[in-house]
């Protein structure tokens, strides 16, 4: 539509009156906030497809991020910046006696993560789509996320986060895009002559059916999506699911992010989860890259599948079984291919957090897929005999000891591994996986980890954005680069002030945010030292309290500067139920 204030005004009362019958007087929050955001879903809608057409009519290369975490954040707000459309309906809102920040405030986050692996997901994504690249996420639609956290007399209390008991505007489900993701069961080869069909029996089918996102880029008409996956029961397998607990076991797929694996039935669900995700994306890629008339000899040429973390480690034996088994390539140029596809994300150096599944678990999940890493393994083995010393390769082959080591998978099925940063990437090139490094110096490569500067600074910090503007111009806003502008100002007390306020103004309001929450006033004088991460001893806020103790010991003591600044102390975290 033709966008100004006034413009603006006339579509948003139209289309209050049309949904809901209603002048803008009597509507609630949640009203306006629907209303709203239909009208900007419906503005960008030609975008998408156009953005979705002109990557088929190009031929570029299309990038798939596999994650089982995204932490998008709230959209509204994001889609107003990035459509260039925040200031002027802010201000038409005004004028209609609405506050744009009240009603952003009714949109729930979109409970599909946890911490830093799905936040930085999701800024790949808004980076990926402000840079006009042609870059999608792919992951699951959870119906609960991880948990909604209440504390009880110090305790954590875990309730279900129902993020979508109101909808969720942003998604478009695509049924006609559904496809049949097969676990469970049986499987045993027949010889057809020129390949081996796997034969199923006693599998289970779990319809996947696809829900797309918008990400918007910034003021440059490039719409990408973030595309995630929910499981329900195919009609034809209805009267298989007769009990409630059979039902229940296909809800479970998608019900909640990380679900307890202190229990080997949490270890299964896990295992589905992950599987689930990489089968569904993988089906939906391949099919949409045939429909295209595209040799599958080219995939590896047209299609990047990423691996953020081990969770989607299965999408190398998982498009093996694709290009194998329904596409009757013969292995080496199957594995050519996924080589060719397949990059993977290192997060972590801690060897227990490199995830490993016992066998047996694999085989009751997916026994087709057990199968494929298998010969994989059989082979690497086989190829790294006489080039390599025996003990090496029993380091880094992928089943040992009856487990599947899902980092060794992804490494050895992908042209490419990287670490989150400097130091990382360095210690696992000289030490975690010292070995991999030795056999494939060229698949190793640094990205460092960053945030989007449209949520985390234009968003979440307005009172900074516009001493930046003031300082260094708004080039910054369309290219982060431009900040170091702000060098020459480094010695300049009139912007060093200015950001100093900007800094108190921020805390102001966190003040009387942690007023309103917990009736604890704090001072704004003080320093505020802040941890957010999930609850872990690796993440170590049981030093940081033994820090404050350390500290209110020398306090009372009188071991303190006279100059001591007070310190207000803040942790945000979840801890595991199990943990």
């Amino acid at each position: 539509m033709d966008f100004n204030k006034e413009v603006f005004k006339e579509k948003f009362k139209n289309r209050l009156d049309e949904k809901y019958a209603l002048d803008v007087k009597d509507a609630t929050p949640q009203e306006l906030y629907l209303t709203l955001s239909s009208i900007v879903r419906s503005s960008y809608s030609r975008y998408w497809r156009k953005t979705w057409k002109k990557y088929m009519e190009d031929g570029k290369k299309q990038i798939y991020y596999f994650s089982i975490e995204f932490l998008p954040g709230r959209l509204l707000m994001s889609n107003l910046l990035n459509m260039g459309w925040l200031e002027t309906v802010r201000d038409a809102l005004k004028d209609l006696d609405i506050d744009l920040d009240e009603i952003a405030e009714v949109e729930k986050d979109m409970a599909l993560g946890n911490g830093g692996l799905g936040r930085l997901a999701s800024a790949f994504m808004d980076s990926l789509a402000s840079d006009g690249l042609p870059g999608n996420g792919n992951g699951i639609r959870y119906r609960y996320g991880l948990f909604k956290q209440k504390f009880i007399d110090g305790y954590q209390i875990e309730l279900p986060n129902e993020w979508l008991d109101s909808g969720n505007p942003w998604e478009i489900r695509r049924e006609s895009k559904s496809v049949t993701v097969r676990l469970g069961g049986k499987v045993y080869l027949v010889d057809r002559g020129n390949y081996l069909e796997p034969v199923y029996e006693d599998a289970q089918l779990i319809k996947a059916v696809p829900y797309d996102t918008a990400i918007v880029g910034y003021k440059n008409g490039t719409v990408n999506t973030m595309r995630l996956w929910d499981a329900e029961i195919p009609s034809s397998e209805e009267a298989k699911y007769r009990t409630i607990e059979q039902r229940r076991e296909v809800e479970d797929l998608v019900s909640v992010l990380y679900p307890d694996d202190s229990k080997e039935s949490g270890r299964i669900l896990r295992l589905k989860q992950e599987y689930f995700f990489v089968s569904a994306g993988i089906q939906s890629i391949v099919r949409h890259f045939k429909k295209y008339n595209k040799s599958m000899n080219k995939i590896g040429e047209y299609i990047g599948i990423h691996i953020n973390d081990t969770h989607p480690a299965m999408s190398v034996a998982e498009l093996m079984r694709i290009l194998v088994d329904e596409e009757h390539m013969s292995w080496d140029d199957a594995w050519k291919q996924t080589v060719a596809v397949m990059s993977y994300t290192n997060h972590t150096i801690m060897a227990e957090a490199l995830e490993k599944w016992p066998v047996h678990i694999m085989q009751q999940v997916q026994p087709r897929i057990l199968q494929i890493i298998q010969e994989i393994d059989r082979r690497f083995v086989e190829e790294k005999q006489g080039q390599y010393a025996r003990d090496m390769i029993e380091r880094t082959r992928i089943i040992k000891d009856n487990q599947v080591r899902m980092a060794n998978l992804s490494i050895i099925g992908s042209h490419s591994t990287n670490g989150v940063a400097k130091l990382h990437t360095e210690l696992l090139k000289d030490d975690v996986l010292h070995d991999f490094y030795v056999m494939y110096p060229e698949r190793f490569n640094n990205k460092t980890n960053g945030i989007t500067d449209r949520r985390w600074l234009q968003i979440a910090n307005p009172e900074l954005s516009k001493v930046l503007d003031k300082a260094i111009g708004t080039e910054w806003r369309q290219d982060p680069t431009k900040l170091q502008k702000l060098l020459k100002h480094q010695n300049d007390n009139k912007v060093l002030n200015q950001i100093a306020n900007a800094k108190l103004k921020n805390k102001e309001r966190l003040a009387k945010f942690i007023e309103k929450e917990t009736g604890i006033k704090v001072s704004t004088d003080a320093i505020f030292d802040v941890q957010i991460k999930r609850l872990h001893a690796y993440k170590r806020q049981l030093l940081k309290l033994m820090h404050i103790v350390k500290l209110y010991l020398d306090i009372k003591q009188g071991k303190v500067a006279s100059d001591f600044q007070p310190r207000v102390f803040i942790f945000g975290a979840k801890a595991a139920p199990s943990y």
